[in-house]
């Protein structure tokens, strides 16, 4: 399917609101119910969608997935758009909340099943890094090997200054020496 643009939200306060409406329904004797979901970094929109069937008894939960653009300000007025998919036809996106992915029924199909696995495994790798303790300024760092850095210097000690440029790196500077060199350090342990 491709994507679906709107001029308006039909009075729904955000994507996500309008998305969870769109997806909630009735049809027959089948309905549908966003159990959860999320909007993450306002570009994709994941839910936990219930499918009921009330002649049957059948019941499903399975995960949603839309691209989602969203710009009040467009200069042709289409101010929302999205393009939805179902898990198994196996988004590339996978940044879908565990607790999303909790509320879904066991599922045979395998593009939904390795969507799933790939989910756990972003939300993990996110875990990790949100674990990973960040320099802050004042904090003295100690290394059992040393680091090459841009400059040609090599330090296995070296402090935590605040950048005055900006407010999200920080600056490296030699407790010996005094002098300062750049934040950013590449998988080869060599810091610019």
């Amino acid at each position: 399917m491709g994507w679906l643009y709107m001029q308006s939200l039909d009075g729904h306060s955000g994507p996500r609101q309008y998305l969870d409406a769109q997806f909630t329904c009735q049809r027959g004797d089948a309905t549908m119910k966003v159990l959860r979901s999320a909007l993450v970094r306002m570009r994709t929109y994941y839910a936990a969608l219930e499918y009921a069937r009330a002649t049957t008894g059948e019941h499903s939960v399975v995960g949603i997935v839309c691209l989602v653009r969203y710009n009040p300000r467009d200069s042709e007025g289409y101010i929302f758009s999205y393009k939805d998919m179902e898990e198994s036809m196996g988004p590339c996106e996978s940044e879908c909340p565990e607790s999303t992915l909790d509320l879904l029924t066991p599922t045979d199909k395998p593009y939904a099943i390795e969507w799933r696995a790939r989910c756990r495994e972003d939300a993990a790798a996110r875990r990790a890094i949100a674990r990973k303790p960040s320099p802050r300024p004042g904090q003295t760092i100690i290394l059992e090997q040393p680091l090459l850095f841009g400059n040609g210097r090599t330090l296995d000690r070296f402090e935590v200054i605040a950048n005055p440029r900006s407010h999200r790196t920080v600056l490296y500077r030699s407790p010996k020496t005094g002098d300062s060199t750049a934040s950013q350090a590449s998988s080869a342990g060599h810091i610019n």
